[in-house]
């Protein structure tokens, strides 16, 4: 028998809402968090918005001359763990050093985090520096920092967990992928808790020129960036560009139960597939996906018709949206109607390896306060899109099982389930 890994604690740091209850009564409200970019001059840009996290103070999460340390997105990551290890339960005092070890075995506690890209931030820093005034003046810190493992070793440090600390890497899919590797570390007996869920800050002239370059980006509704991220609409023209993280407390249930611990829902299955077919865009087929969402599922020891509710990569792309829903009409046959599928990024934006951790989140407090996120600009669906999207408002009901999927360039596709914890 697989044992059972439950959820005991949740951080999220996001643009509509930086605690996990705000980033509730957003979704209930059918919040945008889209505006115009402030972290760098867009002048020649034909994008000039994104989901950008707002008034983001370190210093309620760490020493602040050692947030100067770390790059934006592990920031966020190691904000997101403090909340999560607060609600957990599991925040140590700080010492001596000013550390604040776990309150579980260190090399029992391990740490599974997404991230696609890295400190980007840095990376343009660091090059202007270099062609502008030569290599003695780049940041000292620009490797340490740039890399996509900082925030695992950051957190590793500050928190004193001795376990596997490791970096998931698969584009957008990451988050996800680094939620079902924390599920085998604890069904396989390696670890008892773990620190799992995605981070990404690429808000910078490098990544969105890149993406922009890729003609991935919205570019329609930049005079009304509310407007802008619309998943599964027929006016829709590519995705918002966001930012954040969205950090679990995974424990096995005899560790969390032993302990007293207050739990929230079970992560039960997980699936993984790649689709071999281009390097940004998916199977047109539905097949690589789909799949993904069945292995999740079977592994969840749940059917098809025990889903609720299914948060949706939704990225307001061209050709995402139907062929995600042709994945999940392949899945879920008839039942595919009469399930709840929305995409929270109509609100918070694409955050990279930081939307699977965020959206696992929002799967969650679906389930704990029985509600369905809205697709929120959904006002002329597209016929090729035909599903029950949850159009602009949220809608109220029980929700006993959810899946959350996240598709990443490459074709890496990766599927996560979630069930109300039944004791």
């Amino acid at each position: 028998m697989k044992k059972k890994v439950v959820v005991t604690g949740m951080g999220v740091i996001s643009p509509i809402g930086s605690t996990v209850e705000d980033f509730c009564k957003s979704l209930k409200e059918g919040k945008s968090g889209i505006g115009p970019i402030t972290q760098f001059d867009t002048t020649g840009f034909d994008v000039t918005i994104a989901g950008e996290v707002k008034d983001f103070d370190t210093g309620l999460y760490m020493d602040k001359k050692e947030a100067r340390k770390m790059a934006r997105f592990t920031q966020f990551a190691v904000a997101a763990t403090v909340q999560a290890l607060n609600d957990a339960g599991l925040m140590g005092e700080t010492d001596a050093e000013g550390k604040r070890p776990v309150k579980s075995d260190p090399w029992r506690t391990g740490i599974c985090l997404g991230n696609g890209i890295g400190g980007f931030e840095i990376v343009t820093e660091s090059h202007k520096k270099m062609f502008d005034s030569g290599p003695k003046r780049m940041l000292p810190l620009t490797v340490p920092m740039m890399i996509p493992n900082e925030a695992a070793g950051n957190i590793s440090m500050m928190f004193g967990t001795k376990g596997p600390a490791l970096t998931q890497v698969t584009a957008c899919a990451s988050g996800t992928d680094a939620l079902g590797q924390a599920l085998d570390l604890i069904r396989t007996g390696r670890c008892d808790v773990v620190i799992s869920g995605g981070t990404e800050s690429t808000i910078g002239p490098f990544a969105v020129g890149g993406f922009q370059m890729l003609k991935a980006l919205s570019t329609k509704r930049c005079g009304e960036p509310t407007k802008a991220s619309r998943p599964f609409d027929a006016d829709r023209d590519g995705f918002v560009i966001a930012e954040g993280s969205g950090v679990l407390i995974l424990e096995s249930e005899e560790h969390a139960k032993k302990r007293g611990a207050k739990i929230i829902a079970e992560l039960a299955g997980y699936g993984a597939t790649a689709d071999a077919y281009h390097i940004t865009s998916p199977d047109p087929t539905g097949m690589g996906g789909s799949n993904a969402v069945k292995m999740a599922i079977a592994d969840a020891d749940l059917k098809p018709e025990d889903i609720q509710y299914y948060n949706a990569h939704g990225t307001s792309t061209e050709i995402n949206d139907p062929t995600e829903t042709k994945m999940l009409k392949i899945v879920f046959g008839d039942h595919a109607y009469k399930m709840k599928v929305s995409s929270t990024k109509s609100m918070h934006g694409h955050c990279i390896a930081g939307g699977g951790g965020i959206e696992a989140i929002a799967c969650i407090l679906a389930i704990r306060d029985s509600f369905y996120p809205p697709t929120i600009n959904l006002d002329n669906p597209d016929p090729e899109c035909d599903l029950d999207y949850v159009p602009n408002k949220a809608q109220y009901g029980e929700v006993k099982a959810a899946g959350s999927g996240s598709l990443g360039f490459g074709g890496h596709n990766g599927v996560v389930v979630f069930k109300k914890y039944e004791g």
